[in-house]
């Protein structure tokens, strides 16, 4: 198990949200060429992994924890509202205690997800909205 792992499983579960959603949004992810339509909202995906603990003495155990961070980008001009909308979606997506597996690795978000203070970019308008995550493998 890896921070790769945890990545994968909360990006999946965004993803699979994302593409089914009306009207569907598109994901940036880190390191991945993307270029956004012009007036186009969309979701910029990071993953913001802690330090590994082990909380063992045989240093058997590996607890991965940090903050997975969807930011939702929308255009200059059109207001916070439908950010804040879609930030509420992703609080139901990713609720407290939710936990998501993938083989053997099981993801538990342990906090709300909350929407953050909006960025003024120079086209855009950003709402970073971000969770707190943990995974404990033996």
């Amino acid at each position: 198990m890896s921070t790769e792992a945890v990545r994968s499983i909360l990006e999946t579960r965004l993803s699979s949200w994302a593409a089914a959603r009306v009207p569907a949004l598109r994901v940036a992810y880190e390191n991945v060429p993307f270029t956004p339509a012009a007036g186009e909202t969309y979701l910029r995906a990071y993953l913001l992994p802690a330090q590994t603990e082990s909380l063992d003495l045989q240093g058997a155990h590996r607890g991965y924890r940090g903050v997975f961070q969807v930011t939702v980008v929308r255009p200059n001009g059109a207001g916070r509202g439908p950010a804040l909308g879609i930030a509420a979606e992703l609080n139901t997506l990713f609720p407290v205690n939710g936990r998501y597996t993938s083989g053997s690795v099981t993801v538990q978000v342990i906090t709300p997800a909350s929407a953050g203070p909006g960025i003024q970019e120079p086209s855009e308008f950003a709402v970073p909205v971000s969770f707190e995550y943990r995974a404990d493998t033996i």
